[in-house]
């Protein structure tokens, strides 16, 4: 099918299915199965056809690479929970932190060691902050605020030994795909990096609350305030599964993991582009960066269960929480695949073709800058970065294709568009993980944020509209 209207049915369901129903999941799903039906009309062959793309997208060996990264990183992390590494650095930090600037600058410069993902970056940093309460001039919500903008909007900056590099290429690659552009998906993302005017924004507005803004009137911190006794007896042990008092307090089992981590993840980029022929910064710009990564996270994963061993934890244990910590990601590894099949329906149905045909018409300065409004619309009601790139990734490709816009700042736009949402809705994990360690009401705390990121959003949004106007 070349160029057909009926390409752009699965999205017209899928943007309006997922903000109103706040499901990403679903409404991709739906989706697909809508552009599967509208390939193979018949009673039970869109069902087929939608099962049958969802498999190929699985054969292909990158996708089951980034599949598999997800599912170990996750793993790995558990296994870290278990054996008290994160209780045992909360523990410490907790106990040599005795001000509000060295709190807040143990809140960036631990982002050295604890990028990985906002998720375990918050599990970690967060119950430290809420220990602290007590012993800074800061409120719960400063605090969060300042601890998010060093999550989401930082680890989208970092292009190696992420959760997120995977799935960011991944729908960079499948994009490409669709509209035949034979370019190196990761280089596209590196490319990209520097357009995220988003993460930019908000990373220099935490900045500036963190070291130069004086706060005229503390912000109550507790979810009730008739309840703010009942808080402070509450220690920093129960806020959050990850230092529950019957685990034990060891952060050497947290440093020993990342350290590997990130130094093999290192290293083995290095010499991936160095067998290629290549030196210094060039051999980590050509190097196969995902299979690095890869292999580095999975000879920590082995390394560390002979080092939690060594330490008397029962393989029995380590096993069980490798699993449950695993499982964790189900759910990002489930969209994926269904983006991935809802990428190759619509390909098919002529989606590439379509946009091509009859959107050359829009201003190529008008791309970037309405696609990350969009975004940000979609991922402030969705509460979901991952979903976002999912769904709007293909469309941006299309547009930028079409229309002959940069696409590294289309691409930065989209990426940018999900980070807005990640910070800023009330709905995303970040924000409903950091108000329960802290102790606050996700609601308000969000509504505290949006201020700042809807500043940070519009500074964005014109600097799209600038950018590519001269590029």
């Amino acid at each position: 099918m070349n160029a057909h209207w009926l390409s752009i049915v699965p999205f017209l369901v899928v943007i309006p299915l997922a903000i109103f129903t706040k499901r990403v999941l679903p409404a991709l799903t739906i989706g697909l199965i809508v552009g599967a039906y509208l390939l193979n009309p018949d009673l039970v062959g869109g069902i087929q056809t939608a099962v049958s793309h969802v498999i190929k997208a699985f054969s292909e060996e990158n996708n089951l690479k980034v599949i598999i990264f997800l599912y170990v990183f996750t793993g790995l992390v558990g296994i870290m929970k278990h054996s008290g590494g994160i209780k045992g650095f909360v523990k410490w930090a907790s106990e040599h932190v005795k001000t509000k600037r060295g709190a807040l600058i143990l809140i960036w410069v631990s982002t050295l060691g604890t990028f990985s993902a906002p998720s375990f970056r918050i599990v970690t940093i967060g119950p430290i902050m809420r220990a602290l309460l007590k012993k800074i001039k800061m409120s719960a919500e400063e605090l969060g605020f300042v601890i998010e903008t060093t999550g989401t909007a930082v680890i989208v900056l970092i292009p190696v030994a992420t959760a997120f590099v995977g799935y960011m290429t991944s729908v960079i690659e499948i994009s490409l795909h669709n509209e035949n552009i034979h370019s190196d998906p990761y280089m596209v993302f590196l490319k990209s990096i520097p357009f995220n005017f988003f993460a930019f924004s908000i990373i220099l507005i935490g900045i500036y609350l963190s070291f130069f803004h004086h706060a005229k009137k503390k912000v109550d911190k507790t979810k009730d305030p008739e309840n703010e006794k009942q808080a402070e007896a509450k220690g920093w042990e129960d806020c959050h599964p990850v230092v529950a008092k019957d685990l034990p307090a060891r952060a050497i089992n947290l440093i020993v993991p990342l350290v590997l981590v990130i130094g093999l993840t290192l290293i083995l980029t290095y010499y991936s582009g160095h067998t290629k022929g290549y030196q210094g910064v060039q051999a980590f710009i050509q190097a196969n960066v995902l299979d690095a990564m890869l292999v580095a996270l999975v000879v920590t994963t082995l390394l560390s269960f002979f080092y939690y061993l060594f330490q008397k934890f029962k393989l029995e244990d380590l096993m069980r929480e490798f699993i449950n910590g695993a499982n964790e990601l189900m759910n990002v590894i489930i969209l994926l695949a269904v983006v991935w099949g809802l990428s190759l329906v619509t390909n098919e149905l002529g989606f590439a073709g379509f946009v091509s045909k009859h959107v050359d018409w829009i201003p190529t300065s008008f791309v970037p800058p309405v696609l990350f409004i969009l975004g940000a619309v979609i991922s402030y009601f969705i509460g979901s970065a991952w979903g976002t790139w999912g769904i709007l990734m293909p469309l941006g490709v299309s547009l930028a294709h079409a229309s002959g816009a940069s696409l590294p700042i289309v691409v930065g736009a989209v990426f940018a568009s999900g980070s807005f949402g990640a910070f800023s809705s009330p709905l995303s994990d970040d924000t409903n993980t950091m108000a329960g360690i802290l102790d606050l009401k996700a609601m308000p705390y969000a509504r505290f944020k949006l201020k700042a990121g809807v500043i940070a959003a519009v500074v964005a949004a014109v600097a799209y509209g600038v950018t590519s106007f001269f590029i």
